[in-house]
């Protein structure tokens, strides 16, 4: 019986979060800005992101370590990432939060971001997908996140289009 119990205190404090970007960059562009040149994000996006830097590792390496200053609700923020998994067939990269804000409310907060050409080959979807466990029942879903990485999102397509 505790173990059936510990397994339903743990689902409701597990849950997934995700939102779909339309961009018109190439899936590879927009993906190399988070593998290859994250230190560029701030540029893109800087009324979000101040500042991007590696601590450890290298860009695009998993186990790498990424330092992360960020304004979101009008609060300055930090986050301390690793590189967990990266799948360039895929355009795919995801970070763990290791220290930060994010940890003060969440146990456990994961971060993939997936980018996909569109069918037919123009423009392309950028995915973000955030996994999470909550520190107790109180804590809410981090949906409100979602609005932040979409406007980041888009920022971050009209840099690279600019740059073309």
């Amino acid at each position: 019986m505790a173990e059936t119990r510990k397994e339903m205190l743990k689902s409701s404090l597990w849950g997934e979060v995700e939102v779909e970007v339309d961009i018109k960059s190439p899936a590879e562009k927009f993906y190399h800005v988070y593998v290859g040149r994250p230190d560029h994000v701030a540029k893109a996006t800087s009324s979000k992101v101040q500042a991007c830097d590696l601590l450890e590792g290298e860009w695009g390496t998993i186990g790498s370590i990424v330092n992360w200053n960020y304004v979101y609700a009008g609060k300055a923020k930090v986050a301390k990432e690793r590189i967990e998994l990266v799948e360039p067939e895929k355009k795919l990269i995801k970070f763990r939060v290791i220290e930060g804000d994010v940890l003060d409310v969440y146990k456990n907060f994961l971060i993939t971001i997936k980018v996909t050409t569109k069918d037919g080959g123009v423009g392309s979807v950028a995915k973000w997908h955030l996994e999470y466990e909550k520190n107790d029942e109180n804590v809410p879903d981090p949906e409100n996140f979602l609005p932040f990485l979409a406007e980041m999102t888009k920022e971050i397509d009209e840099h690279l289009l600019s740059e073309e």
